[in-house]
């Protein structure tokens, strides 16, 4: 009789086949989902410093469009520009107009 126990497959549930399909899926699927999550940061990251480099340079552009209107807006400037245009500065024809609050 003994030789009939030995012979004996060892038969597995089908809870146990389930148990053991899971971990071999499971010990398969985390090293991809790690290599995917870790390219989709890398690729989200390179993305994230492009669009700071594109910020970067518009905040250049805007501070020298804005150094550009200063100049463009100083006193100086403009009356360069009305004398250029024929205008003159004469200070008889400013009139001061006041509100008397009652």
């Amino acid at each position: 009789m003994s030789r009939k126990k030995s012979k004996k497959k060892l038969r597995m549930s089908k809870f146990e086949k389930l148990l053991y399909t899971i971990a071999v899926f499971l010990l398969l699927a985390s090293p991809i989902s790690i290599v995917f999550s870790k390219a989709t940061l890398a690729k989200v990251n390179f993305e994230v410093e492009q669009e700071k480099k594109k910020i970067e340079t518009q905040e250049k552009t805007n501070e020298g469009l804005s150094m550009t209107i200063d100049e463009l807006a100083s006193l100086t400037k403009i009356q360069e520009v009305a004398e250029a245009q024929g205008l003159s500065y004469n200070n008889n024809n400013i009139k001061t107009i006041t509100q008397d609050s009652e």
